[in-house]
C-alpha cells in the first residue's frame, strides 16, 4: 500500500467539511469524514478516477457524497508512490489551482 501524504489545502479542507456538518449533527459529520478517509486508504491500495483538471493530477468522487480527492502519485527513491492528497472539494465548487 502505498504512504498518503496530505497537502495542507487537503487538511484545511477536510477540517471545514467536517466542522461545517458537525455544527448540525455531529454523527454525520463523523460518517462523512470516515468515508472520505476510506475513499483515501483505498486510492492508496488501487489507485482510479479520471484525469484532473490540472495536468498531472487524478481526481476521484468519494461515492454517496458530493465530495472530489484531487491527487498524484509522487515516485519514491526507493521506487515506490507515494499517495499525496492535494484537495478534498465540493463538486460544486470551482477548483482553481493553487
Amino acid at each position: 500500500m502505498r504512504q498518503i501524504v496530505w497537502s495542507q489545502d487537503a487538511l484545511s479542507e477536510f477540517n471545514d467539511i467536517v466542522a461545517y456538518i458537525a455544527r448540525d449533527k455531529l454523527t454525520a459529520a463523523l460518517k462523512v469524514a470516515d468515508r472520505i478517509e476510506e475513499a483515501i486508504s483505498s486510492l492508496a491500495a488501487m489507485p482510479t478516477g479520471r484525469r484532473g483538471r490540472v495536468a498531472g493530477t487524478y481526481e476521484k468522487v468519494v461515492s454517496g457524497l458530493p465530495y472530489i480527492i484531487a491527487y498524484t502519485l509522487e515516485p519514491t527513491p526507493a521506487g515506490e508512490e507515494i499517495l499525496a492528497v492535494l484537495r478534498i472539494i465540493h463538486g460544486a465548487r470551482d477548483w482553481k489551482e493553487g
